[in-house]
Parts: structure tokens; sequence; C-alpha cells
């Protein structure tokens, strides 16, 4: 059975979107049943430029990503999700989204990089690194046995996760 991860941001645009491209690639990569969605609850409307960029450079299809409202995974036809994860950074005063329900939840929080000085090329570096961080806490997940793991077993290891 798929393991399905929503990952969650205010705008769904950076972050969240990194976060879907790295998972998905690293899944399909891996043979991992695991699928990754994101969405926001205030989208943009639009996916940072950067954001494919940096996922286009490391090797990852970056095609068919866009802003969604969190709406999309409210209802009753949705994939049921197991996992949910805030990428909010609450240092830039951001509020991160509330999932209501029981999909397990965590919060690995990632400064924005949108926000980062030096102009294109400060953008295009943080980005990179930004979804560097990312990638690594996918891998992380995926080397879960997330078929066999009780749900209180992998709240503990997703908490190990944030923790890195």
């Amino acid at each position: 059975m798929t393991t399905n991860v929503l990952v969650l941001c205010t705008h769904n645009s950076a972050r969240s979107v990194l976060c879907e491209g790295m998972l998905n690639h690293w899944a399909g990569a891996l043979g991992k049943d695991v699928r990754a969605y994101s969405a926001g609850s205030a989208p943009s409307g639009r996916v940072n430029p950067f954001a494919v960029e940096a996922l286009r450079t490391a090797g990852v299809d970056a095609r068919g990503l866009r802003s969604k409202s969190w709406d999309e995974f409210a209802g009753a036809s949705s994939p049921v999700m197991r996992i949910v994860i805030t990428v909010c950074d609450s240092a830039a005063a951001e509020s991160c989204p509330h999932w209501p329900g029981s999909p397990l939840k965590v919060h690995w929080g990632y400064a924005d990089p949108s926000h980062a000085a030096g102009g294109d090329e400060g953008q295009r570096l943080a980005f990179e690194l930004t979804r560097q961080a990312i990638g690594y806490r996918m891998l992380q997940l995926l080397q879960l046995p997330l078929d066999t793991m009780s749900d209180a077993d992998l709240q503990r290891a997703l908490a190990a996760i944030a923790r890195t």
C-alpha cells in the first residue's frame, strides 16, 4: 500500500514544492512505494522558478509541479495521508498550516530561500542549499521500513529526523 505524504507550507511555491519533488524523485529511484504531495494554506498560484531550477539541475523531473491549495487534499476522494510534514519557518513569523485528522504530523522547518540576499545568484544558492537539506531528510524518511512500522514508531522516527 502506498505511503502518502503531504507537505504543507503557507504559499506552496518553494520549500514544500522542493519536498514534493525530492521525495518523489528519491522514492522512484529507490523503488519505494511512497508518494509525496504538497500544498499551501494560502497558495501563491505559482511555483518559484528558482525551486524548479534547483530541482532540474539536480536531475529531478519538475514537470507537473504546481502551487496547490490544501483544499485539494481534504475531500473524500483525496488520497489518505499517513504523514503530514510542515516546512514553514517560525523565525520568519510564518504561521504553519495545521492539518486536522489522524495522520502522523511532524515539523521540519527550513528558512524561506525566497528571501535570500544577493540577487539572483544568492537565491540560486539558497534554493540549492535548501534542496540539499530537504533531499537529505527525504532520503532518511525513505530508509525507514514504512510498511512495517507502527504509527507510534514512525512518529518517533519522524521526530528524530527533525533533530538532524
